[in-house]
């Protein structure tokens, strides 16, 4: 069992920069693909980047591409997730989320995961 818990979201401005942390327990994350997820009031949860369990290849959105970067410390059991030019539209309840899969296709699936987070607020003001 791994127990995941986020941590770092809160209000800012558009255009500001904020770092989101999901720390674990039970388990070593290290053979985990880890994913960041967001879902903003009255939509679907969707996907906003994963990294495999080496770091060594990540994936992101669209929307985040070139914003935001998702990093990993496998001696800490902790995932990053850096959001810089943060916009209104990046408002949402942030999840981290832990797949016991290879890095490989159906990455931006939520049902690719085993365990997730309790989740963290991102509240972005224009």
């Amino acid at each position: 069992q791994v127990q995941l818990v986020e941590s770092g979201g809160g209000l800012v401005q558009a255009g500001d920069s904020l770092s989101v942390s999901c720390a674990a327990s039970g388990r070593t994350l290290s053979s985990y693909v880890m994913g960041w997820f967001r879902q903003a009031p009255g939509k679907e949860r969707e996907f906003v980047a994963a990294i495999s369990w080496s770091g060594g290849n990540t994936y992101y959105a669209d929307s985040v591409k070139g914003r935001f970067t998702i990093s990993r410390d496998n001696a800490k059991n902790t995932v990053y997730l850096q959001m810089n030019s943060l916009k209104p539209e990046d408002t949402g309840v942030y999840y981290c989320a832990a797949g016991r899969a290879g890095y490989g296709s159906g990455l931006t699936f939520p049902s690719r995961y085993n365990y997730w987070g309790q989740g963290t607020q991102v509240t972005v003001s224009s």
